[in-house]
């Protein structure tokens, strides 16, 4: 068990049903999650049985109504779930894509039918979701996407390709970003949902080759005149899947944020815990005055990180957060994360270039956070516009 670096109170979300659900998910993560990350890295994904464990035991999709199969939770439940993963080591589960952004794209834009056909076997782990927006020359600018989904009769004829799609191998619903009328620009943009299994056309491509977060089945994927039922468009007409993406992105860019911060805090604890117990010249190597300075730095950025996010949690639990604060949320806890693991990772000297050592682990995972759900250099341009 980590240092707990903070004090021991719970954060002013977090209703006493919330902790009880924290330390839930706390022991499923000591149980299911933290031993199997080796293994994991090394097949480049999760076992297929732990999503259905994740279902189980209600921790997938707890913020989904419960006449849809979820908990009836709010955001913090989500978020609960994304702290205690990261502070159990876990850099694989790709829960965050799954439970806190696919599912909401269905529940606030899919019909009632699509909801109940497909978010209750999201919260049982039975279908797995993935989004596919980034293509091989597109990436932030969504707008410049060449997926096409050409409608033919009952169906959308879909062709193109995705690159970075986590939950790529496991996927059975598949939430696609394509131009339903390329010569429209945003306002051509489509969601589209695929059910995976069987489907004529959906080719899974290599999975890729990562810094850090192996254990995720993160690849490419192409379409190849893949026939989609026209019935699986995600809102009552075309064109509208830009602003749907507008408006779910700040959850997105939020959770991401959520996890910066934990894993900062989480590195904080590793460090503090290995220079108690590491010795240099006689003594723990926390005894001497550079290593504090650099813990208390440390700690002190990982506080601030934490009282943000909190800040932004409660925010978003009570109005929605609004997408600037968003921005900023996943902007200053992602470049904290990697200053902040960086730091804590000298420390542990040669030990911390160790992929065994989890703080390695959390060093190689901790960069992509500055690039996916927009880059860092998009979230300046976005919080620039809110002054």
């Amino acid at each position: 068990m980590l240092t707990n670096i903070f004090p021991n109170h719970p954060s002013p979300w977090e209703t006493p049903e919330q902790h009880e659900f924290r330390l839930h998910t706390r022991e499923f993560v000591a149980r299911e999650v933290t031993d199997n990350q080796t293994r994991w890295a090394q097949q480049h994904q999760i076992d297929r049985e732990v999503w259905k464990k994740l279902g189980d035991a209600g921790l997938l999709c707890p913020s989904i109504p419960e006449e849809f199969g979820g908990l009836g939770g709010n955001f913090g439940h989500e978020a609960i779930v994304q702290q205690e993963l990261v502070f159990g080591l876990d850099t694989s589960i790709a829960h965050s894509v799954h439970s806190a952004i696919v599912a909401h794209y269905i529940l606030a834009y899919g019909s009632d039918e699509q909801k109940c056909r497909w978010l209750p076997q999201m919260a049982s782990g039975d279908l797995i979701g993935a989004i596919a927006m980034t293509e091989p020359t597109t990436g932030s600018d969504l707008q410049g996407i060449k997926t096409t989904a050409r409608r033919d009769g009952a169906d959308y004829v879909i062709n193109g390709s995705k690159t970075f799609i986590t939950n790529g191998s496991h996927c059975d619903l598949l939430i696609i970003v394509a131009k339903t009328d390329p010569g429209q620009g945003a306002k051509g943009i489509s969601l589209i949902v695929a059910e995976t299994a069987n489907l004529p056309g959906f080719e899974r491509g290599r999975v890729l080759e990562k810094i850090g977060g192996n254990g995720q089945d993160t690849r490419e994927l192409a379409f190849v005149d893949m026939h989609v039922p026209a019935g699986n468009l995600l809102g009552d007409r075309e064109g509208a899947g830009f602003s749907q993406l507008m408006n779910q992105l700040g959850q997105e860019r939020l959770i991401i944020g959520v996890m910066a911060a934990a894993a900062a805090q989480t590195a904080v604890a590793l460090a503090t815990d290995y220079a108690r117990e590491r010795k240099a010249f006689g003594k723990p190597i926390i005894e001497f005055q550079n290593t504090r300075f650099v813990l208390a730095e440390c700690k002190t950025d990982a506080f601030v990180g934490k009282t943000f996010i909190d800040y932004c949690i409660d925010d978003h639990i009570k109005r929605g957060l609004d997408s600037a604060t968003a921005s900023m949320a996943k902007l200053w806890c992602s470049e904290k994360q990697v200053e902040v693991i960086d730091r804590c990772l000298q420390i542990f000297g040669g030990y911390g270039f160790v992929m065994e050592y989890p703080i390695a682990q959390l060093y190689a995972a901790a960069r992509v956070q500055k690039i996916y759900g927009g880059t860092n250099e998009i979230m300046k341009e976005l919080i620039g516009r809110s002054l």
